[in-house]
């Protein structure tokens, strides 16, 4: 009996043990696997450097930078809609002196789909009704301009450039298209300073430009992040012909089968299209892009 006590207590220090040291192992494995977020010594937004050596503003750039590198499904989407929405979207900035860090800015503004926040902006670039109508795009029930990347983008720029000029400075310009240029205005004016990076604002203005610069550190480095994603997995650049439409379209459905598509495909490409039907107004002529033959799945 004692020796079959001896070797039961034995046996139970060898499995103790045993359980030690696969702990142990397991917890130094995933030390050595996991990677922590380095941020870059310098960083910029459209050439204008990121003060990093100031405590908090490293420290807010390490949160946005170490937040996104870990959202892996939704960065590795954004990459992938990169491929098929930054081709459109970085002609119009540089046509209009705009610069190309501002298609970073429409990543975070609706990861480069055309959402509806919850307080009514829509599109790619998120503007509200009343600003769009503003700003001279056609918002209503059958046309909804906001939903065009390229009409969005153009109205865009206009607001930047003109933050631009009041400003100073495309940083400033940037943290205004979220806190309003009255917004950083009123900042400014009761802190006494005029700096981005010096001002204390609400949490999502003060978010708002370090999410962008993130976005961009992460999406021109992907390899160094963890996101080198094949060629074959990014979305493609589908080709279209476009179409001037100058009379109105009373069945949209009908329209698209004469095209040798389908309603749904046809409100891929125009999601600006809100109806069934497309209303012409005066003078106006639309356009509407129609994939070509042999792009467009049987």
């Amino acid at each position: 009996m004692k020796l079959i006590k001896r070797l039961a207590v034995v046996a139970a220090v060898m499995v103790i043990s045993g359980i030690f040291i696969y702990a142990t192992t397991s917890v130094n494995s995933v030390k050595s696997t996991y990677e922590f977020t380095r941020i870059p010594l310098n960083i910029d937004f459209s050439g204008e450097k990121t003060p990093l050596t100031i405590a908090d503003v490293r420290e807010r750039f390490d949160r946005e930078l170490t937040v996104n590198v870990n959202l892996h499904a939704t960065t590795e989407l954004v990459i992938k809609r990169a491929n098929r929405v930054f081709p459109v979207i970085e002609p119009i900035l540089k046509k209009n002196g705009v610069p190309d860090d501002f298609k970073y800015l429409a990543v975070i503004e609706s990861g480069l789909v055309n959402v509806t926040s919850p307080s009514g902006a829509k599109g790619v670039w998120q503007f509200m009704p009343e600003t769009a109508k503003e700003m001279g795009m056609e918002v209503n029930d059958v046309v909804d301009e906001r939903y065009h990347v390229e009409k969005s983008t153009e109205i865009a720029c206009q607001y930047l450039l003109k933050a631009k000029a009041k400003f100073g400075n495309w940083t400033m310009a940037a943290a205004s298209y979220n806190g309003g240029m009255n917004g950083m205005d009123r900042f400014m004016e009761a802190q006494k300073v005029s700096d981005y990076y010096d001002l204390l604002v609400n949490e999502e203005t003060s978010r708002y430009v370090f999410r962008i610069l993130a976005l961009k550190e992460i999406m021109q480095n992907q390899q160094k992040y963890g996101y080198a994603l094949p060629n074959e997995i990014l979305y493609p650049q589908i080709p279209t012909k476009k179409i001037p439409v100058t009379a109105n379209i009373d069945d949209l459905a009908a329209f698209a089968i004469e095209q040798g598509i389908n309603y749904k495909i046809l409100k891929i490409h125009n999601p600006w299209l809100r109806d069934k039907k497309l209303v012409v107004q005066p003078g106006k002529v639309y356009t509407i892009e129609i994939p070509l033959e042999g792009y467009i799945k049987k």
